[in-house]
């Protein structure tokens, strides 16, 4: 008999890049390094489990932008373009290290993964969404959205129906790709606002996550802290708070997993390790060098960086995971006697880390689930709605403002890099409601039009370009982003009132920002 729950959540996103007008873009690499990295490797990992008929359950959001552009058939063609690129770049360094046996057999196993990658890839004929919705449909797998371009809702409660639109557009997207609603949501940087959660009972939500003192500053203090949900007073809508402990031993590169001495170091490249004019058909055609994925070293624990040995770190990978799950099963014993009931261990986790920052990670999660269900009796996986309809009596709060993000509030995304952009964000918000309510009923460009303003504000709202701004890396494209959305709004929104609306125009712009190409726009008021 287990004694409680442990629910691993994995938080799939990339903001919308796409960008048709170039033949070549940098920042489209995000997308093909995630595929090859992350989402393919899960895919195996998963399809692995279900062939050996291992039972699992596993929670996973997929936001709309990232749903978006891997269904993209621009950039599907163009990943297969670059995956092609990879294999020859491997060939070739399997011939280059033919002297460096212990290099040799590490260009074959990228060589090898490579090609795996570009078959599986085909076999879901481009569209890798396809594998996650079977895993959903066996049960296995719980999928759940976000907001429609990841909105940060604390800063956008001053426009409430912006928080409304981000969240209606994401579940009408969510149905029409996998024939169900939503049950639950991935609020963006786990940002929880008080009071959201009635736009989430309006829009058919039943959960969400939040950081842990979203739940424990929550009013009245919850009894069994994070390990239990809390319904929202009001609503019913259950928070989930994040257990700290599990996710730090997993997501910290200091003091968790991913920073041990065995595993690939991720900042040693062969796009800025090998002699330019030999890398250079393989990087930018700017000639910036980029990563290729291909990495030969381990993270050491020095400056001076030894081969990689994939088997020594497999192996660690099998023992850490054995550690993960001999700490959780005394994390819930102990729980399991104090509170006298089953308590639920959240674990989420950004999916990228898994793969492509932490090479091992989806070895790891194998290994894990694969323990869990031979090797102990404690631990029991389990999805959010499962836990529900097996727990429904929790208590009720109110849970206060947070986020995952550095220092648990909204300072990463309102600081001096990036504070100028909410001023016009907001008055945007205002203009497209002004519009949804001038407009209920149309057709033609007058509503190609309007559906291209509510395009444009959501993609402006995207909180990655506020993180990017705040980080300080790729300052001047999320700088550019946002502002180019801003001005594509802006100028429409004088088109529509004025009745002077360019179609050429329209047209170009509806061609470089398609995602949502069924969006209603009176989602907006």
């Amino acid at each position: 008999m287990h004694k409680g729950y442990l629910c691993l959540v994995l938080h799939g996103h990339l903001p919308y890049v796409r960008h048709p007008e170039h033949e070549d873009f940098l920042e489209e690499d995000w997308l093909y390094e995630a595929i090859t990295e992350t989402y393919i490797p899960l895919i195996w990992t998963l399809e692995a489990l279900s062939n050996d008929n291992v039972d699992f359950r596993l929670t996973m959001s997929l936001s709309p932008t990232l749903i978006s552009i891997l269904t993209d058939g621009l950039l599907q063609d163009r990943y297969l373009r670059h995956i092609n690129s990879l294999i020859e770049l491997a060939h070739k360094e399997v011939e280059r290290t033919r002297w460096q046996p212990e290099f040799q057999h590490l260009a074959i196993m990228y060589l090898n993964n490579f090609c795996k990658a570009r078959d599986t890839f085909q076999r879901f004929n481009r569209n890798l969404i396809t594998p996650f919705k079977n895993f959903q449909d066996a049960g296995k797998l719980e999928i759940i959205t976000c907001a429609a371009t990841h909105g940060f809702f604390p800063l956008m409660d001053i426009c409430k129906e912006s928080v409304r639109a981000q969240v209606k557009v994401a579940v009408s997207h969510y149905e029409a790709v996998f024939g169900r609603k939503p049950r639950g949501i991935w609020l963006p940087e786990c940002g929880y606002h008080p009071g959201h959660d009635e736009l989430l009972k309006e829009a058919g939500l039943r959960y969400f996550f939040t950081d842990a003192h979203g739940v424990l500053h929550g009013a009245p203090r919850p009894k069994y802290g994070v390990f239990a949900p809390v319904y929202c007073r009001g609503t019913g809508v259950a928070g989930f708070g994040r257990d700290l402990e599990s996710s730090k031993q997993v997501w910290s590169s200091i003091d968790g997993y991913p920073g041990d001495y065995l595993y690939r170091e991720f900042y040693r490249d062969i796009g800025f390790d090998l002699d330019y004019e030999y890398i250079k058909p393989y990087i930018h055609p700017d000639g910036v060098r980029i990563n290729t994925g291909i990495k030969y070293f381990r993270i050491t624990g020095s400056e001076k960086k030894e081969p990689y040995n994939s088997h020594w770190a497999r192996e660690k990978a099998s023992e850490q995971a054995g550690n993960f799950m001999f700490n959780r099963e005394k994390q819930i014993d102990y729980l399991y006697d104090f509170m006298q009931k089953k308590p639920i261990v959240v674990s989420p986790y950004d999916a990228e880390l898994f793969g492509h920052w932490w090479y091992e990670g989806p070895v790891w999660l194998e290994f894990l689930i694969r323990k869990i269900a031979f090797d102990q009796k404690t631990i029991r996986l389990i999805t959010p709605s499962e836990y529900l309809l097996e727990n429904p009596r929790n208590q009720v709060i109110t849970p206060s403002l947070s986020s995952w993000g550095w220092k648990g509030y909204s300072e990463m995304w309102l600081q001096g890099p990036n504070d100028w952009i909410y001023r016009h964000l907001h008055t945007a918000s205002g203009r497209m409601t002004e519009l949804a309510k001038s407009f209920p009923h149309t057709d033609g460009v007058l509503r190609r039009a309007l559906k291209q303003a509510l395009r444009e504000l959501l993609l402006a709202q995207s909180s990655d370009w506020a993180f990017i701004m705040g980080t300080g890396t790729h300052t001047s494209y999320a700088t550019r982003r946002t502002k180019e959305h801003l001005l594509r709004f802006t100028r429409l929104y004088e088109d529509i009132k004025s009745n002077s609306i360019d179609e050429n125009w329209l047209c170009d712009i509806e061609y470089k920002d398609n995602i949502f190409p069924d969006i209603d726009y009176r989602v907006h008021q």
